[in-house]
């Protein structure tokens, strides 16, 4: 099983019992759309999900929504969908979606909760809550990766009000993190040098460490920028860098095609290589060829694959949530926003990919927050809801290619630029194309 998305597995399949198959007749005639006028009724309905989906109270965000049908009673908010919800604040100022006024009392409203009223362990906070009281939810773990979704959009919003209120409760917030609790299990290991994944009050410290290759380059990075017990320099390196090749591609890691996003949605890896001369743009362009080219060599067998159908990623399927990815395990079920969030890395594929699924499907699974999650022709299904966090990624994903502020905006906190630097990230000029990997010695300046 994938480490993040993974403890989302089986707490989320009791949320997806309640969704059904969308009824097609009760969804009104999309009008045409594609192209750029199509990615920006994407972004803006994603917006919307963050807009109306968080408590105008406590301003936590629900972890998923219903997207075609009726009304969802859905209560239970994600942290990482609430740093989201906030790292999607400036984008959706830039787009006149709200004005700016309205999007700095949210993102004031939701800082000001988390870090005066918000449950935390050590600065760390529990996965799944209650949107409206903040309460822990399904005995889930306090989670180290999910926190680090929570910093991230804190420190987004506050670096675009920077000098403000907002801009001092994000830091505030990340600066009263204790890595090396969560690093040492509490003092038990005090050699240890990756980050263990959670901690529960009944069972202590999870057994599983970030430990090798994922998604968890950004909580690294957090990590060693910290003002306040930074994680030392060798944590960067303590992380298994495992290789996986299929067809003619060479990559870091198979599996969901979220755990290649995640990170270079915030961070622009572009052209850069860290201290041991890995190239993660390299890899996750890889890794996304290599995912569509395995959907379209089974597309043979299973009806949803295609040349602009494709991403086998963590999300929604016929039978409840799962990690698809390459290597199996796969069941023809198709995320819309994972071919989407890959546009950093394939433009054109992933414009392709959003203008087809909207004309061939948009009648099913196209609602108030954009597209549905994910879809399986081979059962003839589409999931009627959305999940916080994947629309996150895309939203994000697309202004990173139109206007690069997701990415500006966090390279602008000077703990993102010590983080960067203490892994040794670094601009090289090269021929194309760029080698996955240079030994340190031979790298070019």
């Amino acid at each position: 099983m994938q480490p993040g998305k993974s403890t989302y597995l089986i707490v989320a399949i009791v949320a997806f019992a309640l969704a059904g198959v969308v009824d097609a007749a009760a969804q009104t005639t999309p009008k045409p759309l594609a192209g750029d006028a199509l990615l920006t009724e994407v972004q803006n309905r994603e917006f919307r999900f963050f807009w109306d989906k968080s408590d105008p109270t406590t301003g936590l965000t629900n972890d998923r929504a219903r997207n075609v049908g009726g009304e969802d009673e859905y209560t239970v908010a994600s942290i990482a969908s609430t740093g989201y919800a906030l790292a999607s604040l400036p984008v959706a100022v830039q787009h006149k979606w709200v004005t700016k006024a309205q999007a700095y009392d949210r993102a004031l409203l939701t800082l000001k909760y988390v870090c005066e009223r918000f449950p935390n362990e050590h600065g760390w906070y529990y996965h799944f809550i209650d949107k409206h009281t903040g309460a822990r939810v399904w005995n889930c773990e306090l989670s180290s990766i999910d926190t680090a979704l929570l910093l991230l959009g804190a420190l987004e919003s506050g670096e675009y009000w920077k000098g403000t209120e907002v801009n001092r409760l994000a830091n505030r917030i990340y600066d009263r993190v204790d890595w090396t609790w969560m690093r040492t299990d509490g003092g038990k290991q005090p050699d240890k040098l990756t980050l263990a994944m959670g901690w529960k009050p009944e069972t202590g410290f999870l057994e599983n460490n970030w430990d090798h290759y994922c998604e968890l380059m950004f909580l690294y990075i957090l990590g060693l920028g910290a003002n306040k017990n930074p994680l030392p320099r060798e944590s960067w390196n303590a992380w298994e860098r495992n290789l996986y090749s299929h067809g003619k591609y060479t990559t870091l890691a198979g599996g969901p095609i979220f755990m290649h996003q995640m990170a270079q949605i915030y961070f622009n890896m572009k052209d850069q290589r860290d201290s041991s001369g890995w190239d993660y743009w390299v890899s996750s362009t890889s890794a996304t060829l290599m995912n569509r080219d395995y959907c379209i060599e089974l597309s043979a067998t299973r009806k949803s694959y295609g040349p602009n159908i494709w991403a086998l990623n963590a999300c929604d399927a016929p039978d409840g949530y799962n990690a698809f990815g390459v290597p199996s395990p796969e069941n023809g079920t198709v995320s819309t926003t994972g071919a989407i969030a890959s546009i950093i890395y394939t433009p054109v594929l992933s414009r392709a990919s959003a203008d087809e699924t909207y004309r061939r499907f948009a009648d099913r699974m196209w609602g108030r927050y954009g597209f549905s999650d994910s879809f399986n022709l081979d059962r003839g299904w589409f999931d009627p809801d959305v999940i916080g966090i994947d629309l996150g990624m895309a939203l994000l994903a697309i202004e990173d290619v139109r206007s690069g502020l997701p990415w500006k905006l966090l390279a602008s906190h000077p703990s993102m630029h010590r983080g960067m630097d203490r892994a040794g990230f670094h601009h090289t000029v090269e021929p194309l194309p760029r080698a996955l990997r240079k030994e340190p010695a031979s790298m070019p300046n």
